[in-house]
């Protein structure tokens, strides 16, 4: 069943999102976006799962009788994504973007060379310094009245062109507006930033930074919350890698140093959550 019939199955049945979202465990927001359009192509557990209200229920009107199949349903969801753990799948170094867009909606997780690499929800430190750097970029691009966009994790970036890779760095800006879809980026960003954490540094440090020169990036980022450290990688321009104190002002090459983050304000800010 396709999320045309979905919705025009969901019309007949009278089912409201919070009702399809309780019979199925399908959480409540993945619900609202595949029926309102903004979600087209569901990842196969979500699909599984509001199938199997749909056809139990006979399409008719929603009864109290119907909380009957909670259980079930939710059961069935949970199986459907218990599989689906990349960072345990054998077939490391064979997966596509299509076995990526297949993955269930609460596994976060990045495609390199066909290699699933496993991405846990960012800290309080990590969030704090994303739209530290975040708000200086988009500042700088308004006062000049910029073409560049600044976008966030999470957002793929079709790094390669290919489908063996699909990333999601912390902070990137695209000048190019062929750069990206409604959907992700296409090639390489100019500017990618990614803030370190245990379970990702070494990825970010060597893969990432490895997969970045050779995609394009003209400008990469490494930024260290514990060390209050900032590694800049001029890649375009051959520089050697700089590195910034929290307390010194970080100039972004891509736009000839013109611009310049300041994350002095974050010291206090990390130091509470010591």
């Amino acid at each position: 069943m396709n999320v045309k019939e979905m919705i025009e199955k969901k019309k007949e049945a009278g089912y409201s999102c919070e009702q399809i979202a309780k019979l199925s465990g399908v959480p409540i927001g993945t619900v609202q976006k595949i029926f309102s359009g903004i979600t087209k192509r569901p990842r196969h557990g979500t699909v599984l799962a509001l199938e199997r209200i749909f056809k139990n229920t006979g399409y008719g009107a929603y009864k109290e009788d119907d909380y009957l199949m909670v259980s079930e349903a939710q059961v069935s969801y949970s199986s459907s994504r218990d599989p689906v753990k990349p960072w345990e799948w054998p077939n490391q170094g064979s997966y596509t973007v299509d076995d990526y867009l297949d993955l269930p909606e609460d596994v976060r997780a990045e495609l390199i060379n066909g290699v699933f690499y496993d991405m846990g929800a960012p800290s309080a430190a990590h969030q704090i310094i994303s739209a530290e750097i975040t708000y200086a970029l988009m500042d700088y691009i308004k006062k000049k009245n910029g073409k560049c966009q600044v976008f966030t994790a999470p957002f793929d970036i079709q790094l390669d062109r290919d489908d063996k890779t699909l990333v999601q760095p912390d902070v990137l800006v695209i000048c190019k507006r062929s750069g990206y879809t409604k959907e992700r980026g296409i090639g390489a960003p100019d500017l990618c930033i990614e803030i370190l954490s245990p379970s990702t540094r070494k990825k970010d440090m060597n893969l990432k930074n490895q997969k970045y020169t050779d995609a394009g990036v003209r400008e990469y980022w490494i930024v260290d919350p514990d060390e209050r450290k900032v590694l800049v990688y001029d890649i375009a321009n051959g520089a050697f890698p700089a590195i910034y104190g929290f307390n010194t002002k970080i100039p972004v090459a891509i736009w000839d140093n013109e611009c310049e983050v300041d994350l002095s304000g974050l010291e206090e800010k990390l130091d509470e959550m010591q």
